[in-house]
């Protein structure tokens, strides 16, 4: 029989804090060691102007970080909207990786973003 407890088999770490922001942001990394797939979240709530464009990085170390290859997500992201959630899925191979927003124009949005970790190496989470 499989389980339908998500809870023990997925942790979900913050990378952007919410908040209201008018420059770019880079997100805390979040260590995918012991997790063998991972999601990045972006929810979104007012946005008064401006183009906010969300992306994701990667690092081996939690310092460097690049932007992850199209091949290495599943899914597209697009500029931020009012009221919305984006999400893609990442299997790329590097430990860290966090959400990034760039702005331009802009005087306010108000989001965050998550890593959700899951396919862990020992459950529950």
């Amino acid at each position: 029989m499989v389980s339908r407890d998500l809870k023990s088999n997925v942790d979900a770490a913050a990378s952007i804090t919410p908040a209201v922001r008018n420059a770019a942001v880079n997100g805390s990394g979040v260590d995918l060691k012991g997790y063998a797939s991972a999601a990045v979240i972006f929810q979104v709530g007012t946005v008064t102007d401006g183009t906010h464009t969300p992306s994701v990085q990667e690092s081996d170390d939690n310092s460097t970080f690049t932007a992850v290859a199209a091949g290495d997500l599943d899914g597209t992201l697009v500029n931020l909207v009012a009221n919305s959630v984006q999400r893609v899925g990442y299997h790329g191979r590097r430990r860290y990786l966090r959400a990034q927003v760039t702005s331009s124009g802009a005087t306010g949005a108000a989001y965050a973003a998550m890593v959700l970790r899951g396919h862990p190496g020992q459950s529950p989470v």
